[in-house]
């Protein structure tokens, strides 16, 4: 086959074998042949370990499949402890991360095949500037999704309380900065009261993501009793701040309906989390002293207004004085010409009064007079009426009397002492007693 170089023992018809060891060997030396020297390699590091006895790292070297995820490469990896001592610190210092797992890396290295161990690369140099490279691609793709998503600034939009008072603090129980952060606010020089609530979180290693945002739920479900969320971090390794340039937890801090803010402790760039919180502070000391700047600059308004409201009730007072006191010099004049109007009309009014009196009582007399005679006639005309009624009642009653009925020639004829209406109610031998205007008759009924 063109271009390939195949060895002539390997020719002919003729087979020849080797042993294990004498391929290997052989594997060996055209690796030495092929890579002389030593080269740069591009890879992601993973399974890293140092042996506590020798000071040896120990170390797999990977590729993936940019789509898919998916390992395509791998190789053993080893770092001698004298070049380890000074490789780590060195990468560590530059890179502001922890020499770890996951992280991508251009490290230099010698190609070796082992008879017994196999093939690995031994490292002796690396080269922080390619991490450092790879981790700024992955923050600012970052930053460019939370932006497209239009949440990057959602919690600097949100508007900060005038008192921050209650605080949901976010950080390491045992964190040396969480007790500055609790000494600074109970001792300031104001005596304003400050209200914290611990919510306990991881703040350094591979679990810190999902602790932070476990947090951040559990202060969710209780918003009311919160004005502000404070995540701090006292101390540590600069490279434990990697789990703060995560997507999750700057969306989650993004959103969050309270103000956040943030005192991870630390003076180089802002991670992202610093960037989508709506506060910024180097340290958990600083973020005490925002917190009791915030209640001094409220303490200050109170103040201007209480002046305001001193120098506007100063001048309503003095105005009101200055009119009491014109009044006052005004008040005896006014009295006075008050007292002679009044005197004057008192006076005119005691030269009208006689007059307007004989001339109330003539009309009320003339009223009363014709009442008299209007009461008069109304009363003989009542009588008048009452005994016309009386007379007409009084011969009606006459006329329907049986007297008035007799003496016109008709007569009554009663049985046991009622009056017959029907022949019918009669017998013989009943007893009749039959009644004229001037006497009764008794009879015996015979038919």
């Amino acid at each position: 086959m063109p271009g390939l170089n195949i060895d002539p023992e390997y020719t002919g018809n003729e087979r020849r074998e080797f042993s294990l060891l004498e391929l290997n060997n052989r594997v060996r030396g055209a690796i030495s042949e092929a890579f002389p020297g030593t080269c740069w390699v591009r890879a992601e590091m993973s399974d890293v370990r140092t042996n506590a006895a020798s000071g040896h790292c120990y170390l797999e070297f990977i590729e993936k499949n940019p789509v898919t995820g998916q390992l395509v490469a791998r190789a053993r990896g080893s770092i001698w402890a004298k070049t380890f001592r000074m490789l780590k610190p060195y990468f560590e210092m530059e890179t502001g991360q922890l020499f770890a797992s996951g992280l991508k890396v251009l490290v230099k290295v010698s190609i070796e095949f082992h008879e017994l161990y196999g093939y690995s690369l031994t490292v002796t140099d690396i080269d922080p500037a390619y991490t450092m490279g790879d981790m700024l691609r992955r923050r600012m793709e970052i930053i460019r999704q939370l932006k497209e998503e239009g949440v990057f600034t959602l919690n600097k939009e949100l508007l900060f309380p005038v008192l921050p008072k209650r605080i949901a603090v976010v950080t390491s129980p045992t964190a040396a900065g969480y007790e500055d952060f609790l000494n600074q606010l109970a001792h300031n020089k104001s005596g304003y009261p400050f209200y914290t609530k611990l919510f306990p979180a991881l703040m350094q290693g591979e679990r810190t993501e999902e602790s932070v945002i476990a947090a951040l739920d559990r202060i969710y479900q209780h918003l009311d009793h919160f004005d502000v969320v404070v995540i701090i971090r006292g101390g540590g390794a600069t490279s434990d701040l990697n789990s703060f340039d995560s997507y999750l937890l700057a969306a989650n801090c993004a959103q969050f309906p309270l103000p956040v803010i943030t005192g991870i402790g630390h003076e180089r760039d802002d991670t992202i989390l610093d960037m989508v919180a709506h506060t910024r502070m180097k340290t958990p000391t600083a973020v005490a002293e925002f917190l009791i700047g915030r209640m001094d600059a409220a303490a200050m308004d109170l103040e201007e207004l209480q002046e305001e409201v001193s120098e506007l009730a100063t001048g309503i007072l003095l105005k009101q004085r200055n009119f009491l006191q014109l009044l006052g010099t005004r008040l005896p004049v006014i009295a006075t010409n008050r007292i002679e109007r009044n005197r004057s009309l008192l006076q005119l009014l005691g030269n009208k009064l006689p007059v307007s009196a004989s001339a109330m009582l003539s009309r009320r007399r003339s009223t009363l007079d014709t009442l008299q005679m209007q009461l008069q006639n109304r009363t003989v005309s009542r009588i008048t009426e009452g005994t016309r009624f009386i007379q007409l009642t009084e011969q009606f009653i006459k006329m329907a009397s049986p007297d008035y009925v007799l003496k016109r020639g008709y007569s009554l004829a009663l049985k046991d002492g009622k009056i017959i209406k029907h022949a019918t109610d009669l017998a013989s031998g009943d007893e009749l007693v039959t009644r004229f205007a001037d006497g009764d008759v008794k009879s015996i009924v015979k038919k």
